[in-house]
Order: C-alpha cells, then structure tokens, then sequence
C-alpha cells in the first residue's frame, strides 16, 4: 500500500523464509523488520499519510482491543497543573496536541516546536521521560498499555538546540510553556547552575521576570538537553553505569567505572555515523524488557561500536534524529545567506 502513493521512496520489505524457520533465522527476520519500521519512520511524508495512519490507528486498537469511543485524558504541564480534553479514543496524537495548544492560545505557527511526551514523576522527586509520542500514536490506546508503569501525558518542547527560544518568546502560551519546563528541570536537577547562576535565576524567579530567566538559564550547563536515566553501557569497560544527557549536538555521558571513578564523556553528532535499536527482553543487567541502542562512534579516527542498554533508547533515538534535522536546517540556512 505504501508502495502505491510513494514509489521507490519506500525501503525494500525484508524477504519472507517459505520453509520452517530456525531460531537464528527468526532473530534475523525481527531484526530485518524493526530496521524495516524504523527506515520507515525516518521519512515525515510516508509517516503523515493516510495509509500510514490508518494502518497503525488500526494496529494499536486492535492489539489492545479498545473500540472506537468518546472517553476523557488529561494533559500535564510542566508546573504540574492539567487540561482534560474530551477526545475520542482512535484521536491521534498529532490532532490532540492541536486542540491542546489552540486551547492554551499558541500561535498556530508554533505548534511544531512542541510535542507530547510519556513520563513518569517520581515519588523521590525524580523525573522520567519514557518516550517522546508518535504523530501517529493513540495516547489513550498507548497509556492503556503502560498502566504499570503510571504514566502521564504531558507537554515538552521539541527541539534541542536552545538558540530557538528567542522565535517564541512573542508569544505569551510558548512563552508561560518554556518557563515552566525550565522550572522544573532547575528543581528536578537536569541543569547545573553555577551558585551564582542559581542565585540569579531564583531573583528572576522571584520578581517575576520570565524572559530574562529563559535568557540567561540557555547559558546553564544542560539546558535544553533531555535527561536519561541511568543506564548501562560498555564504554570504556563493559558493565559501566552512566548518566546520560542529550543535547546540543552531543550525548553527554557521566561514566561510574568499575572504580568508582567518575569520567565524562562527550559523544558529538558530527562524529556518529549510525545506531540501531534492538530489543533485548530481560538481560543479565535487568531482569526487564530492555532496549539496546548501538552507536557507530568515531572516536580518534577509528569507527567503533558504543553501545547503552536503556529503556529510553527510542527517546535517545528520536533526540540524535532531530538534533541532526536541526543542524542540516541550520546548515541550508547559512547557505541561503
């Protein structure tokens, strides 16, 4: 069907086995089909056409048997407050964010600097993103699936490169979404102000002055990044813990060595040749469903395989996607000029 409206703009569907199947040939053929969905993915004009949406529309109601029905979701802002939409379960993401952000009084321009996100607030005051959702995604659908995990729906900013801040801050909704956001990730401890930045940014706080917060906060270490949960990773040793911040064209990595020592490692874009995402089931790290994400790393002229088992690969993944849009964007720019 894909191939109809989009022609050899479609990655070649991996080859069937017309006889039994061994155990390795069945991994292969998974593995060939989540490269297939992501090759897909990479392409905005297949993701946002009707054959696509339908088709996933479709797939995740019928996975989770949940009927075409009017029903009611919450959104979460970043100071904690929500808005409850009135929705009909097949409603897609992409359309949900619309009607929130129109209801907020965004500029309609400005909605594609903004997305909706899974996350999970922490009795310790800890903040998990789980995923960033698809245009395409049922949030309802998806939250019905994750209801162990306790998540919430709830508004970020979509772009990784702070310098866009200043096309928003005309607008009083863009303007009231960043300041929040930037609020909570001074008190859930994603940036790390100097001590005077920190007394600065709380008199700011203080006398209300919202722009010039969001002006000087873009010069704290790790704003505008988003922050992954500790995970595992085999750089420089296998077996390695690691806080992982991803931004500004790096995915910067606090390394625990076996140790005990602490080494930060900073992975730039310009240096990443490729990744992939496999999942792994349980692992001898975690006993859980696990992700594994693969980085094709050029470190001091020599291509390398880096590779992190977090359950936040496909948030990672999505963040190297857009932070590599972003610079060919900004790249084409200074061209035209």
């Amino acid at each position: 069907q894909l191939r109809q409206p989009f022609g050899s703009a479609v990655p070649a569907f991996s080859p069937k086995f017309y006889l039994v199947m061994t155990k390795s040939m069945a991994e292969e053929r998974w593995s060939q089909l989540e490269q297939y969905l992501q090759n897909v993915n990479l392409d905005s004009n297949i993701t946002e056409s009707d054959v696509f949406i339908s088709f996933f529309q479709k797939l995740q109601q019928d996975t989770f048997k949940i009927q075409t029905r009017k029903a009611f979701l919450d959104v979460y802002l970043a100071n904690g407050s929500n808005i409850r939409l009135d929705i009909q379960t097949s409603d897609t993401a992409d359309r949900m964010l619309e009607v929130t952000l129109y209801r907020m009084g965004l500029s309609r321009k400005l909605i594609k600097y903004f997305s909706f996100f899974f996350f999970q607030d922490h009795e310790s005051g800890a903040l998990s993103v789980v995923k960033k959702v698809a245009e395409f995604e049922l949030p309802y659908v998806s939250l019905q699936s994750m209801k162990e995990l306790h998540c919430k729906l709830g508004i970020r900013k979509w772009y990784m490169d702070p310098s866009l801040n200043t096309l928003l801050m005309d607008c009083k909704a863009s303007l009231n979404l960043l300041y929040m956001q930037a609020i909570q990730e001074v008190k859930r401890n994603w940036v790390r102000p100097t001590e005077r930045q920190m007394q600065e940014l709380e008199f700011l706080q203080n006398s209300g002055n919202k722009a010039k917060f969001l002006e000087l906060i873009r010069d704290v270490q790790f704003y505008g990044y988003i922050r992954l949960d500790s995970c595992i990773c085999d750089y420089p040793e296998e077996g390695c813990s690691a806080d992982i911040y991803v931004g500004s064209s790096e995915i910067n990595c606090c390394i625990k060595l076996p140790t005990n020592q602490t080494k930060e490692v900073s992975l730039k874009i310009n240096r990443l040749r490729s990744w992939q995402v496999t999942f792994l089931g349980a692992t001898k790290y975690d006993e859980e469903d696990t992700l594994e994400l693969r980085l094709e790393y050029n470190n001091s002229g020599t291509w390398q395989w880096i590779i992190l088992y977090t359950k936040q690969a496909f948030l990672l993944s999505s963040c190297l996607k857009k932070m590599i849009s972003e610079q060919v964007m900004k790249a084409a720019k200074e061209g035209q000029e």
